[in-house]
């Protein structure tokens, strides 16, 4: 491992500019903390780490060793810095000690055409840990993709990282235009598109979600936009009886996604092969 020692260090101002947007589609590349996200993209062909940064106190902790030597066989660049440097390129308030670098790999989806089945499209989705969260709920319920449109936080951030918890590396992330582009395109491409909306005419519990589906799940604020309504095929809303106006814009998409796979029959399929 190379060490490193000064702040001015332009490994460690590179990893620090990467907490900024800006920087991260600059140059194209993002980060990922913490031993577990680090070892998930170790397992991933798709995840092109660059290099890693490790803490001293890391590094002479009991369990390294077996991550460390992955890293040793995968990355051809392995950094090795004091705990204070650490801290100052964390992005968490009790870092573990390691990250990644890795080069962003975007799926536009004016160039690639998604698979059947079930996909998500977010809608000025604002909130890095709502985003993650759906991103993970998505994974975790076999949807086909989840579609990132314009006016969304970036997927690279920091914390929407965090709450995909590895997600992020498992399912396909599209990046769309504006959410009407997206939608036009989603729809030539065969996707009925349901919008998930507090007015909507239809109950999740009626409305049929064994299509091909694209779910656009709106803001937390605003919810859907204006033009997502006009554009959608189905507007379908959770019945709620208690006193609650909304869910949180993950919960709502968590309780659509998984009542589709029901729909689907894919929950008793792995009921039945556990």
């Amino acid at each position: 491992m190379i060490r490193l020692t000064g702040s001015s260090n332009p490994i460690i101002k590179e990893v620090r500019s990467l907490k900024n947007k800006s920087s991260r589609e600059e140059k194209g590349l993002y980060f990922v903390e913490g031993c577990r996200f680090v070892d998930e993209a170790l397992t991933q062909e798709q995840a092109q780490i660059l290099f890693t940064v490790a803490s001293d106190s890391f590094v002479s902790s009991k369990g390294a060793e077996e991550l460390l030597n992955l890293l040793a066989q995968r990355v051809q660049q392995c950094y090795l810095v004091p705990d204070n440097l650490f801290r100052s390129i964390s992005d968490t308030q009790n870092p573990q000690g390691i990250l990644a670098v890795l080069r962003q790999e975007k799926l536009y989806l004016q160039y690639h055409r998604p698979a059947k089945g079930l996909i998500v499209i977010l809608d000025s989705i604002k909130d890095p840990g709502n985003m993650g969260t759906i991103i993970r709920t998505a994974d975790a319920a076999g949807c086909v993709g989840v579609v990132i449109t314009e006016g969304c936080v970036d997927v690279y951030n920091p914390k929407v990282l965090r709450s995909t918890m590895g997600s992020i590396f498992h399912i396909p992330v599209y990046h769309g235009r504006g959410i009407g582009e997206t939608m036009e395109a989603l729809k030539e491409s065969g996707f009925s598109l349901y919008v998930s909306h507090l007015d909507g005419a239809v109950s999740i519990y009626e409305a049929d979600l064994s299509m091909d589906i694209g779910l656009i799940i709106g803001s937390e604020a605003e919810g859907a936009s204006i033009q997502a309504v006009e554009k959608a095929d189905c507007l379908v809303k959770i019945p709620m009886i208690g006193r609650a106006e909304s869910l949180n814009a993950s919960i709502a998409a968590a309780v659509i996604i998984f009542e589709a796979m029901r729909q689907r029959g894919l929950a008793s399929k792995d009921v039945l092969e556990t």
